[in-house]
């Protein structure tokens, strides 16, 4: 840890890409890691507009908290959707499709936020819009892209609990 102090606007910020861009796509830093928090998720995210950070999705394992920095946009919460600007708090309590949750700048400059979230590990996301499932445990990695043990799938791919077993 370097300080227990830190500007967001001074994070190292890393881009991250979905697809092809089109929809996804976000510059994120590491906050809670970098100022000595390393049982607190923070994580500085900046969307262009137009954009989003991460698909619509629920954690059965994690509590998350959003705080709007700047910008505007939509908070998709389950069936719902929220107008959001500076200022803005969103929740996303663990739980089923009724917490998925997606923050999208509809807004004409960045919407930066602060995502905040505790580190239940390991931690079972689903992403209701396509049907697929996250199934992760990040330790000893540091987080989502480096996770120990990842398997991305849908119910369909699921097997029998006794398949392949001697």
């Amino acid at each position: 840890m370097n300080t227990p102090v830190m500007n967001v606007e001074d994070a190292e910020l890393f881009p991250m890409q979905g697809g092809d861009g089109s929809k996804f796509a976000a510059s994120v830093a590491q906050i809670g890691r970098a100022i000595g928090a390393g049982g607190l998720g923070a994580m500085f995210v900046t969307v262009e507009p137009g954009k989003r950070a991460f698909p619509f999705h629920n954690h059965l394992g994690n509590d998350e908290m959003f705080v709007i920095l700047d910008g505007e946009g939509l908070y998709r919460f389950g069936e719902t959707e929220h107008a959001v600007r500076a200022g803005s708090v969103c929740a996303a309590p663990r739980g089923g499709p009724e917490t998925a949750h997606q923050l999208i700048n509809t807004g004409n400059t960045p919407l930066k936020y602060l995502g905040v979230s505790t580190m239940q590990d390991p931690d079972v996301v689903e992403y209701p819009d396509s049907g697929k499932f996250a199934a992760m445990a990040i330790a000893p990695g540091t987080g989502f892209f480096d996770a120990h043990l990842k398997v991305v799938a849908t119910r369909a791919d699921s097997r029998d609990y006794w398949e392949g077993e001697v």
